[in-house]
């Protein structure tokens, strides 16, 4: 069955609009906490944490009262990190954990995220049971079954000891100047914490939300901010995550961005002078083709997911490694975390640098990025890209590529655009080839 309203990372979309309303949230947290009670011998636990949006106090009342209304405990985490509530929701033996966010994007967004117990997405089965619930009747728990709900007044005390604990005890980062962007976000308290108790001297930009700011100009998703900034203090790193603190970026002390693949290999180099190396690595089909050939180069694979960090941490599982991420900052170190986390990442990534004495620019330069070019296509019926002028042009690259590059055409999911992604040698020759094809689906619609 195809699902109305979960997409590949929860429930998102613009606030006022369905299903981000408060009459939806009631449901939402009403089918949520019945089909979490089927599941739980007594009463369920949920817990409950948001990033900066102003939004997020309406539809954490709306979650709630559903929750509430559905017989199931609530416990509130207010503004945390995404992987802070994965962290809680497993460490206080919950049933689930909701996240609201709508993570990169503006405020005028917002959306909903889940766990299960073990702080992993939630299976189709289970989002489809929630979805069918939707469409039912709300019925309320009987007077003395109903939940009740308390608020967790340490949740992000707990998140930083969690944190500062992935970073190796015999090491510190005295000798670092570490500029940290956290979007007006929901790392905007933790973060500085946790990189200045470990020894760091932090200056600390997007750390002061107002409910609108969120990723407004800063962030990981607007990194000019990152970059002025590590110049201007004469920085050692930079580091930047975004609205929900599950992505990150960095930027070295030339002001040089370091994106998720090049972390990425960083990580995994780390791992392997330690001798815990796994035979590779995950990415996704957006991942830089210099970051499979200098894995491969260093003996590792890498298998490629769908883009989404749920399909990396498939991956991951079928094939026993420890290690996945997107080009955009999303990074699962696994032994660690259990889904994103752009704080846990970034320490692994000032672990490498201070265990072994290099820079940020040095350790990302035994990778070389291949150039890219996307092009966002108007596409309103995909089928377009089974036509046989679309086909033809798509051999004709192929060709042209012959294992010097690669090209993707992606269905967005979230816009009515196809992605065209072609990689290569020449920026001069993947940019034509690109729009060659972006020309033919174009033509053929």
């Amino acid at each position: 069955m195809s699902k109305q309203y979960f997409g590949t990372d929860g429930i998102r979309g613009r606030v006022g609009q369905t299903p981000i309303t408060p009459d939806f949230m009631l449901k939402l947290g009403w089918a949520c906490g019945t089909v979490f009670a089927q599941q739980s011998a007594g009463s369920p636990t949920v817990v409950i944490g948001k990033d900066t949006r102003v939004s997020g106090y309406l539809f954490e009342s709306a979650l709630e009262a559903g929750l509430v209304a559905a017989g199931a405990n609530v416990r509130l985490l207010g503004p945390l990190p995404t992987p802070g509530i994965a962290l809680l929701t497993r460490s206080l033996k919950a049933t689930a954990g909701i996240v609201i966010s709508a993570s990169h994007n503006p405020h005028w967004d917002n959306g909903i995220k889940f766990f299960d117990q073990h702080g992993q997405k939630l299976t189709d089965d289970i989002e489809l049971a929630i979805e069918a619930l939707i469409a039912q009747p709300l019925v309320m728990a009987a007077p003395e079954n109903l939940g009740k709900a308390s608020r967790i007044s340490d949740a992000s005390g707990r998140y930083v000891e969690f944190c500062k604990a992935t970073f190796d005890d015999d090491l510190n980062l005295k000798t670092l100047k570490i500029v940290i962007d956290c979007a007006h976000g929901a790392t905007y308290q933790v973060a500085p914490a946790v990189f200045s108790e470990l020894g760091a001297e932090v200056v600390a930009i997007g750390v002061e939300p107002d409910g609108f700011n969120i990723n407004a100009g800063v962030g990981s998703t607007a990194p000019t901010a990152l970059k002025n900034a590590v110049l201007q203090h004469r920085a050692d790193v930079g580091i930047a995550f975004d609205g929900d603190g599950d992505r990150v970026i960095m930027v070295n002390s030339d002001g040089d961005i370091v994106d998720g693949d090049e972390l990425l290999f960083i990580i995994a180099m780390h791992r392997l002078s330690n001798g815990n190396s796994d035979a590779g690595v995950v990415g996704t089909l957006m991942s830089n083709m210099g970051l499979e050939l200098a894995l491969a180069e260093e003996g590792l694979q890498l298998v490629r997911a769908q883009v989404g960090d749920r399909y990396v941490k498939e991956q991951m599982v079928a094939h026993g490694w420890a290690l996945g991420g997107e080009s955009s900052g999303h990074i699962i170190c696994g032994g660690l975390t259990t889904t994103g986390d752009g704080v846990v990442a970034a320490l692994q990534v000032l672990n490498a640098m201070v265990r072994s004495g290099r820079s940020l620019r040095v350790l990302s330069s035994r990778m070389t990025k291949l150039p890219q070019v996307l092009i966002n296509v108007p596409c309103d019926d995909v089928s377009v890209l089974d036509s046989p002028a679309v086909l033809v042009a798509k051999q004709r690259v192929d060709s042209a590529l012959a294992g010097r590059g690669r090209l993707l055409l992606r269905p967005s999911g979230t816009e009515p655009v196809v992605r065209v992604m072609v990689e290569g040698n020449s920026e001069t020759e993947i940019t034509q080839l690109a729009e060659e094809i972006a020309s033919a689906i174009g033509a053929a619609q």
